[in-house]
């Protein structure tokens, strides 16, 4: 067997031409769309997917802002910030692009955020909302991923769901949006023993681990949907959680890196900017 690519590229240009439409009917009665990013530091990752971000809301009609603070800013300078587009009526999505910079305290920063603005879906009060099944801004990157689940018609209710990382960012939002499609989901993390027996069982396997090519074969069951959410660099290319060459001839279903998750993970952004600047026009 030779898994089918989940190609999150492809899945992305879908998205945005929907978005497209959305933007255009707001533009006619007079809203555009407004996304704020906050970017402290000079981390090279950082500064590509904020470009990559601005390119994308170029490409919709959205209006992109980009407040680029140095490393020796202040908690206090920061926040201000973060205040000034909490109060900007113009701006529908705040994201402060993570990590931050040693000695800022980032929980701090994103708290600040008012929910409904909070596009990148880390507020404690969406997180809660998540929870607890309500409508609120979900987490770019776990949203992606269930999206290429639906759009590629992976079975998901009643299936064994097995994601592998327990983060705030990707981890938990995804265990918990694979349980509200009716899937029976299991956490893995660091602390899992014979992480395979569990793996071994998934029909729907997550990878967001941080470890290169962690995710072998063997791990996985016959037909599974593979979703590699890792992004990791080894001798300058970039590849996945996922051995994606000897998974895919196992797997029924899977996403690669790059082209994979990632793609549909800023298609999210702007889908959550837009919603929000919808929500604000009511």
């Amino acid at each position: 067997m030779t898994a089918k690519i989940l190609d999150g590229a492809a899945m992305a240009l879908e998205v945005e031409k929907e978005l497209k439409q959305r933007v255009e009917a707001l533009r006619e009665r007079g809203v555009v769309p407004g996304l704020c990013v906050i970017l402290v530091g000079s981390d090279p990752a950082s500064q590509t997917y904020v470009a990559n971000k601005e390119k994308a809301c170029a490409r919709l009609g959205i209006h992109s802002r980009t407040v680029r603070m140095g490393e020796e800013t202040t908690q206090a300078e920061l926040e201000a910030e973060i205040e000034k587009a909490n109060h900007d009526e113009s701006v529908h999505g705040i994201l402060v692009q993570l990590p931050l910079p040693a000695g800022l305290d980032e929980h701090r920063a994103l708290a600040l955020i008012r929910p409904e603005k909070d596009v990148d879906g880390f507020h404690a009060v969406n997180m809660g909302r998540l929870a607890r099944g309500e409508d609120c801004v979900v987490a770019c990157t776990p949203k992606g991923a269930l999206h290429m689940l639906k759009a590629a018609g992976v079975p998901i209710a009643g299936q064994n769901a097995v994601v592998i990382g327990r983060s705030n960012i990707v981890g938990k939002p995804m265990a918990l949006l694979l349980l509200q499609e009716n899937a029976t989901v299991t956490i893995c993390h660091s602390r899992t023993e014979n992480l395979a027996e569990y793996t071994r069982r998934a029909d729907i396997l997550v990878a967001a681990v941080g470890k290169p090519r962690f995710v072998t074969a063997d791990m996985v069951k016959e037909g599974a949907a593979v979703l590699d959410v890792g992004i990791n660099r080894v001798n300058g290319k970039l590849c996945g959680d996922v051995d994606f060459e000897h998974v895919k001839e196992k797997a029924g279903w899977i996403s690669p890196v790059p082209g994979g998750v990632g793609k549909m993970t800023i298609a999210m952004l702007m889908e959550n900017t837009v919603s929000a600047a919808e929500k604000a026009s009511l």
